[in-house]
């Protein structure tokens, strides 16, 4: 199976390791708003073909899928140029930033049948997916999900230290990840939201903190705090208050509520939770299924993120 890869950054190169491990999947194509830049990361990982133009990868034969990891501003409107030149696509978090666009990628996905998935990594970190199986086995239920998404960032970079050429976001990037995972977890609709944002940076023209709350259909809570102010230990950090146990989740890594480690390693077949979403990408395509985290499994977050901008819009 041939990918070509948009977006040779910090995530660009998070999928290229993850693909690497995984067999019979290569990726030939890596495409850059900077060729240089784009060419210098296409030799280092021996992708034979770099270009500036999606277009021109979507051309090159045998091409079988492609990952956005490109800034959230063109995420809709290239992962519906994918499906529209008959190539399926993943598209990193968020899958837009307007609830509009969202659905119009969700149309077009509809209306070609091919596969398009959202990189909602958290469904597929292990540690995540223990207790996902644990709720699904009817072992535990979520009484609350108490969230911290923290990174240090007065200034507009990347994870790399570099200079973006787009402004991240808290609600429609960080945000999304645990709107969709307190559904997926939950198994159910958020049915009340609520939002409160700090002052807005002078500079970047978004707000550096942000608290908001999530109440499902069966009364479980989420309450999240979310900043770019934060001078300490940086990443999310997932509290599962559950009606039988405590689990504290660290991207891969799992502790009960006492701090002990759990050992997820027999989860699945890695502990790389990039990996395993591109695993499951890719087994989607072999298998012509919907894939776990697909566009229309992870399109009513996007829905909630707007009501939430609309709260936060109304209240300036």
């Amino acid at each position: 199976m041939n990918v070509a890869i948009a977006g040779p950054g910090a995530f660009g190169i998070k999928h290229i390791d993850g693909i690497a491990k995984i067999d019979g999947v290569n990726v030939v194509s890596l495409i850059g708003r900077n060729f240089e830049k784009t060419q210098a990361v296409a030799d280092k990982y021996n992708v034979p073909h770099a270009c500036t133009d999606l277009a021109e990868a979507l051309e090159l034969p045998d091409l079988d899928a492609v990952i956005l990891c490109t800034p959230t501003q063109v995420h809709a409107s290239q992962a519906i140029q994918c499906m529209k030149a008959g190539v399926n696509v993943q598209v990193e978090i968020p899958l837009a930033d307007s609830w509009e666009e969202a659905q119009e990628v969700q149309k077009v996905q509809e209306e070609t049948g091919l596969i398009c998935m959202v990189g909602h990594t958290r469904r597929f970190n292990p540690s995540h997916q223990l207790v996902h199986n644990k709720i699904q086995a009817g072992d535990i239920n979520i009484q609350q999900m108490d969230v911290q998404t923290y990174f240090f960032r007065r200034t507009n970079m990347n994870a790399l230290g570099e200079a973006r050429s787009w402004t991240d976001h808290l609600l429609w990037h960080h945000a999304a990840h645990t709107v969709d995972l307190f559904r997926y977890q939950t198994g159910e609709e958020v049915i009340q939201s609520n939002a409160v944002q700090g002052p807005i940076h002078p500079d970047l023209g978004i707000a550096m903190d942000m608290s908001i709350q999530l109440k499902s259909t069966s009364g479980a809570i989420c309450t999240l705090s979310l900043s770019f102010n934060n001078d300490g230990p940086l990443g999310t950090f997932f509290r599962y208050i559950c009606d039988n146990d405590t689990y504290i989740a660290r991207y891969d890594d799992l502790f009960n509520g006492k701090e002990e480690s759990i050992d997820v390693s027999q989860v699945d077949v890695s502990m790389n939770g990039i990996e395993l979403q591109d695993r499951e990408f890719f087994t989607a395509i072999k298998e012509q299924r919907e894939p776990n985290s697909s566009v229309g499994k992870v399109l009513n977050c996007y829905k909630v993120l707007h009501d939430l901008e609309q709260q936060l819009n109304s209240a300036k």
